[in-house]
């Protein structure tokens, strides 16, 4: 891929992400490039040479084929290759094939760097038939791998106003099993106001030290500063070096917890009668017009509920120093940052 449609990808990748549902937006931008890697790799497999490569013999590449075909995550539009004689027959997608259900997340952790090489392969050993040569599965894996390796390691832009840290949790098969990954997600707002999907990542143990080790990756990939990194506490309440891990690297970026986290957290303690409750005075704690102000209704709630749920009080004071970043910014600009939930 070369820069315009990678930077094209990422863009697309992240166009309209707001709810879990969308992430199957994401998942079929991945699967279109994915398949059409394969499909084109298939191609110069059975011509017997690479696109732009002088042809060998009387056959030759001859345009695209449109074709929809259903997949788990809904529709799917596919440019086919074709070859000019007409003796093309894909094997990824077959000539008349019209479902394909044996994708799912795997798509996403194939894109997510932690996947290793004896993966993917094994993943497309999968997908194709038994017939198919173990010479041209080695050529797709290739290919493919080829297209990842560029993906993850694309330029990035040197400053991105808001940076969401998240993580989503996609089911993955692995020795014939399927098991739950974890896919840790970086999805920036640019300098346009438009999200791109920064990477992903796959990790067997989470902690300070990885999510270090993003940072740095960002970092080495031309991102120069971030103006404010917005964390999902449930996602990381256990890490207490995660603050710590962006400044090493971003001293200046300001932390905002996921609001929308915190008092998911909070309302976990609270009774079905006092929820509307506590969850007003919840809300005259982030909603005020400035810290003081937010200081003052935290305060009011604590006396109020303390007897009750202490631990909520107890929780907000103690992850105050990265939830009060949204009062130094105006209400256009706390809108943006106060959650994570475009990467749910």
């Amino acid at each position: 891929m070369d820069e315009a449609t990678i930077k094209s990808m990422a863009a697309e990748l992240a166009k309209g992400l707001k709810t879990p549902e969308d992430l199957n937006q994401m998942t079929a931008v991945f699967k279109k490039f994915m398949i059409e890697t394969a499909l084109n790799t298939e191609l110069s497999d059975h011509l017997g040479y690479e696109k732009h490569q002088p042809k060998k013999g009387s056959n030759s590449r001859n345009g695209f084929s449109s074709k929809t075909i259903t997949t788990q995550d809904g529709q799917l539009a596919l440019d086919i290759p074709r070859d000019r004689e007409g003796s093309f027959e894909p094997q990824i997608i077959k000539k008349h094939q019209t479902r394909i259900t044996s994708m799912d997340d795997q798509i996403l952790s194939l894109y997510a760097k932690g996947m290793t090489n004896r993966e993917i392969v094994a993943f497309f050993k999968e997908m194709y038939d038994a017939d198919v040569s173990a010479s041209l599965i080695s050529k797709v894996t290739d290919a493919v791998i080829e297209q990842v390796t560029e993906w993850q390691n694309r330029a990035l832009d040197s400053l991105y106003p808001v940076v969401y840290l998240d993580c989503i949790v996609v089911k993955v098969r692995q020795h014939s099993n399927v098991i739950n990954k974890s896919v840790y997600l970086a999805l920036g707002i640019n300098m346009d106001g438009q999200k791109e999907l920064l990477g992903m990542w796959i990790a067997q143990t989470e902690g300070a030290k990885f999510w270090l080790s993003v940072m740095t990756e960002l970092k080495n990939r031309g991102v120069q500063d971030i103006l404010v990194a917005c964390l999902a506490k449930q996602r990381f309440s256990g890490l207490k070096g995660f603050p710590d891990a962006i400044a090493s690297v971003y001293p200046h970026t300001d932390i905002q917890l996921c609001i929308v986290h915190v008092v998911r957290n909070s309302l976990r303690f609270v009774s079905w009668k006092d929820y509307k409750a506590v969850t007003s005075g919840l809300k005259a704690i982030y909603q005020a017009s400035t810290e003081e102000n937010a200081l003052k209704s935290l305060d009011i709630f604590c006396d109020q509920w303390n007897h009750q749920y202490p631990k909520i009080g107890e929780s907000w004071r103690a992850n105050w120093e990265n939830i009060r970043t949204i009062f130094s910014y105006p209400a256009e600009i706390r809108h943006a940052i106060y959650t994570t939930n475009a990467i749910e």
